[in-house]
């Protein structure tokens, strides 16, 4: 009798992504906030193996929504439409104006 079997469960299974991929009403949503808010900028964050690449779009008043956009390319052609500046956020980190408006709007992450 064998303990532990040598292959795995799935072993034959196909390897997937936790998440899912950019949609069109990812992209649009960022492109509805860009055109409703001002001061927007985006910091892009690289694609893991969780989720799509994303981008999270801050306002001047730290208001912010994150978003896939499958590409990095994506993200970019969206930011030179709009002349919203790019940063990737593992390089600059996010606005000190984001984390005070998460405090003032705790809402936002109770679900």
């Amino acid at each position: 009798m064998s303990w532990f079997n040598r292959r795995s469960r799935g072993a034959e299974a196909t390897p997937t992504k936790l998440d899912r991929e950019a949609t069109r009403d990812d992209l649009a949503a960022l492109e509805t906030f860009v055109a409703s808010r001002r001061g927007v900028e985006f910091y892009l964050e690289p694609e893991t193996t969780a989720t799509d690449t994303t981008v999270v779009a801050i306002a001047h008043d730290g208001e912010w929504i994150r978003r896939r956009t499958g590409t990095p390319r994506a993200a970019g052609a969206i930011a030179r439409k709009h002349a919203v500046p790019l940063y990737e956020a593992a390089r600059t980190g996010y606005p000190e104006r984001m984390r005070t408006w998460n405090r003032a709007h705790p809402e936002r992450h109770a679900r």
